[in-house]
């Protein structure tokens, strides 16, 4: 017997996004199942009233009630609709909700660990197949709602026929015709279930498809310029192409199979509704009830039997639905588990944090190889720190460390004499001001993004602005800070070049106005003398703040008080400009004079 024991841990955690929807759709069903009842009920009256000959006001009594019955339950049922669209909306709403603040309260590893990243994808793709996982079981549960009602229904209303056959008592080919009928159904009920878990495998072929498709369609864009420069779009065809005969091969294969599956559960259908008229129609004849009831009876047992199948299909479904839902399950206990400290990170006006980096290695999730390896290195007061290297020698890596995005996998970093560990973690971030290479603006308005938040001080904001270098493009934005970013939310939004965009992040760094300013390779978008200008009014900007700056461009870092050279994640040099271009066998002198070349 099966447990449903998922079903019901999901259930219970999609129903708090809004406990108000599922009774709403109860009462919906209710009285979307009462109508066609309630109309077998009066048309059989009706034609009873014909057949007997009643008196005038008896036939007008029934059409009066015919009329309002009908205009109460499709009111009713308008308003219940309509109240469940709007719930459904606000349940969807919640849903998505919960699921982003889910993504947004996990420990900055945990996001990039690849398990958990796997795990997302597969939910994102899972609800493009047939909408499987927590829609699914949302629609299961909704047409369970109708069964349930609908079986009920029916055995309130039956329960008056059997009251009828009293009278004429259980004849023998009676009593065959209804066992008959039972059984019929209770193979058919036995003969879906199995059916339900094969045709689950047919549709778990389709759905490795169509998630290959799903990736391909994300993977491969079919407009851009590297299509039309490179003619790319001739192998996305042919990849397309292979991608759609697959995905045609196993739909085809798929309901063929189940489309043979279900013949013996629609013929064992059709025997048992035949039954059910039969059984109507015999004890009719004996004169068990009056003839209008044959419509009714016959329209009872009908939906009796079918929704006695549907149930069981509903029960199987939601069994097969119980993989998807568990990978929806697993991403909400993903658990955080990185130490949040409760040490009180002290307020200095004086901004005096040291911090020093002892022994420390780290290795990414996933990987045994060391991402930085040892390193050793005191950042003090004040100080102007570069850090430079090649591409993937760690520089990235030490920030993410530094801002306490990640733990050290050995070593420790102190602040103050104190493991950062220690600090109270939300603290500790609120001292740093980062723009790191991968920044993100929002499609919001201009003083949003510069802020952080809903809202801002427009000297200093317009101050920032003008001091990074957007005062000329500012200059021509009528709304000023209130000119949305992007057209994503509003068609007033202007869209921002890359460099541009760089500047603006620069100054929601600034804003911030944090003891430590990081700038990860910020400038990259723009020229070197652009980028020379902007660290030079850095330099002014920051004052006594400690700054920490990643560059490819050597010659931006010159007026550093010290620059750290990393190399395959370790620090193989440190020194000031001067000092490291002494050095003609270092690392520093090497990447130096291979950028001098050009610009001599």
């Amino acid at each position: 017997m099966y447990q449903y024991t998922i079903t019901k841990k999901a259930l219970a955690r999609y129903h708090a996004y809004h406990p108000a929807y599922f009774p709403i759709i109860f009462l919906k069903e209710v009285f979307e199942q009462l109508s066609p009842y309630f109309n077998l009920w009066i048309s059989a009256e009706l034609v009873t009233a014909l057949y007997e000959k009643r008196e005038r006001e008896n036939l007008y009594l029934l059409v009066l009630i015919t009329i309002l019955g009908n205009f109460v339950i499709q009111v009713a049922g308008a308003f219940l609709r309509r109240a469940s669209d709007t719930a459904r909306e606000v349940l969807d709403n919640n849903e998505a909700a919960a699921f982003y603040q889910k993504t947004l309260s996990l420990d900055y590893d945990k996001i990039e660990d690849p398990k958990v990243h796997l795990l997302r994808r597969k939910i994102r793709e899972n609800s493009y197949i047939n909408s499987y996982g927590v829609v699914f079981m949302r629609n299961l549960i909704e047409m369970l709602f109708s069964c349930v009602i609908d079986i009920l229904f029916a055995i309130i209303l039956f329960a008056e026929m059997i009251s009828f056959l009293s009278g004429v008592g259980i004849k023998w080919l009676g009593l065959l015709l209804i066992v008959l009928m039972v059984g019929f159904t209770a193979v058919n009920i036995v003969l879906q279930a199995r059916n339900t878990k094969k045709s689950a495998k047919s549709w778990d072929r389709v759905s490795a498809v169509m998630l290959d498709e799903n990736r391909l369609s994300t993977g491969f864009p079919r407009t851009g310029m590297d299509n039309r420069i490179y003619s790319q779009q001739i192998l996305i065809n042919k990849i397309y192409e292979k991608s759609n005969k697959a995905h045609f091969q196993a739909f085809s294969e798929a309901y063929r199979k189940i489309f043979a599956l279900s013949v013996p559960n629609i013929i064992l259908f059709k025997l048992s509704e035949f039954c059910s008229y039969l059984v109507v129609c015999f004890y009719c004849v004996l004169g068990a009830f009056p003839v209008g009831s044959l419509i009714k009876y016959v329209g009872y047992l009908g939906r009796l039997t079918e929704s006695v199948g549907n149930f069981f299909y509903i029960l199987n479904s939601l069994k097969t639905n119980e993989q998807f839902l568990a990978t929806y399950l697993e991403y909400f206990e993903v658990k955080n588990e990185m130490y949040q400290g409760d040490l009180a990170v002290e307020k200095r006006s004086d901004k005096q944090f040291e911090i020093m980096f002892r022994n420390v290695s780290f290795a990414y999730a996933g990987t045994d190889t060391c991402a930085l390896k040892e390193i050793n290195l005191e950042i003090k007061v004040g100080e102007r720190l570069a850090v430079v290297g090649e591409n993937g020698s760690g520089k990235t890596t030490f920030i993410k460390l530094l801002c306490r995005l990640y733990d050290p996998t050995e070593g420790e970093i102190l602040m103050n004499d104190f493991n950062i560990r220690k600090y109270d973690y939300r603290q500790y971030l609120d001292l740093f001001s980062v723009v790191f290479q991968d920044y993100n603006l929002l499609a919001m308005p201009l003083g949003n993004n510069v802020a952080s938040s809903a809202e801002w001080d427009t000297k200093k904001a317009e101050k920032l602005l003008c001091e990074v270098g957007f005062s000329e493009r500012y200059a021509g934005m009528e709304a000023g800070l209130n000119t949305p970013l992007y057209k994503d939310f509003d068609e007033e939004g202007i869209n921002v070049s890359g460099g541009e965009a760089q500047k603006i992040a620069l100054a929601r760094a600034l804003y911030k106005d944090a003891p430590f300013i990081i700038l990860d390779e910020p400038t990259a978008a723009l020229d070197p003398i652009a980028e020379a200008e902007i660290y030079s009014k850095f330099d002014e900007i920051v004052g006594d703040r400690t700054a920490i700056y990643i560059s490819h461009r050597l010659s931006s870092c010159r007026f550093c008080d010290k620059i750290a050279v990393f190399d395959h994640g370790r620090i193989v040099q440190v020194g000031t400009h001067e000092e490291l271009l002494s050095n003609t066998d270092g690392k520093y002198y090497e990447l130096w004079y291979a950028q001098a070349q050009y610009y001599a």
